[in-house]
């Protein structure tokens, strides 16, 4: 019984040191999740969380959205544009993003509102920082993509009522990798 026991370990050992020596001498990384998607500009709407002291900036609209996302890095430039509820106002962030699987990204953006007027949009009516917290879904077989977000832009209304909050749907067309 050992010796079977020395054997299999022996064969085993040499196994896994073949197996190290293989992969040293062919470079082998492990395999990582990367999303199949690139780039894309969507439409959808947005419901504006919270208003400012006047009762502007909270309800539905209309979002434009658009990402660039460097293929060689874990990282996009994201931009939304939010129209028909209050003032257009204009996000763009940077964001950071966390494969999930080939279809889906998570990801995390940090940047600013940029309102355009004194109307309260859903990311309230001054230049304000943003976070946006979200994921982008690659219909699989298709170049849709389905994209849901939220963003809060802190101390975002100029007539009190502090941290506005966004939260978007939508579907992109996929124009890159």
């Amino acid at each position: 019984m050992i010796s079977l026991l020395k054997t299999t370990l022996g064969r085993l050992g040499l196994t896994a040191v073949t197996a190290a020596a293989l992969m040293t001498t062919l470079d082998v990384k492990p395999a990582q999740a990367q999303a199949a998607y690139g780039s894309y500009i969507g439409a959808g709407g947005s419901l504006g969380l919270n208003d400012d002291d006047d009762g502007d900036g909270d309800g539905l609209g209309l979002v434009i959205s658009g990402r660039y996302k460097f293929l060689a890095l874990p990282i996009s430039v994201r931009a939304q544009a939010f129209l028909l509820n209050g003032d257009l106002a204009l996000v763009p962030t940077v964001s950071y993003d966390f494969p999930i699987s080939f279809q889906t990204d998570l990801y995390l953006g940090a940047g600013v509102s940029l309102p355009t007027g004194n109307d309260a949009s859903p990311v309230g009516d001054q230049t304000a920082f943003v976070l946006q917290p979200g994921i982008d879904f690659a219909v699989p077989a298709s170049n849709l993509v389905v994209f849901g977000n939220a963003i809060f832009a802190f101390d975002a209304f100029e007539d009190g009522g502090g941290t506005a909050t966004a939260v978007q749907a939508g579907v992109g067309w996929n124009f890159g990798n």
